[in-house]
């Protein structure tokens, strides 16, 4: 009666993130919006969907300052929001 698994038949293969590796904010030049959002979390209860204006501050300053990889607001899920923008914006005769 043998209940030893063999682990040498299947190995693992680490594979690196989707979004790949992203600098640390060392210098701290997004804390002030990263501080923002926490806050706005810790007020609403930690309900992610009521700090969505902080959280999409905090990403645009991290991208800004090359701290990760400059993505699409639309496909980091803020395309509603950039929606809002546009139309807050007055069009020019």
């Amino acid at each position: 009666m043998s209940t030893a698994m063999n682990f040498s038949s299947k190995s693992f293969t680490p594979r690196p993130p989707d979004k790949g590796a992203f600098p640390l904010d060392h210098f701290g030049e997004c804390s002030a919006f990263k501080e923002r959002f926490m806050e706005c979390l810790r007020q609403s209860g930690y309900e992610s969907a009521a700090c969505r204006q902080s959280a999409l501050a905090y990403l645009e300053c991290r991208m800004d300052r090359q701290l990760m990889a400059n993505e699409p607001l639309e496909k980091l899920g803020f395309k509603d929001l950039i929606n809002e923008k546009s139309e807050e914006k007055p069009k020019k005769p």
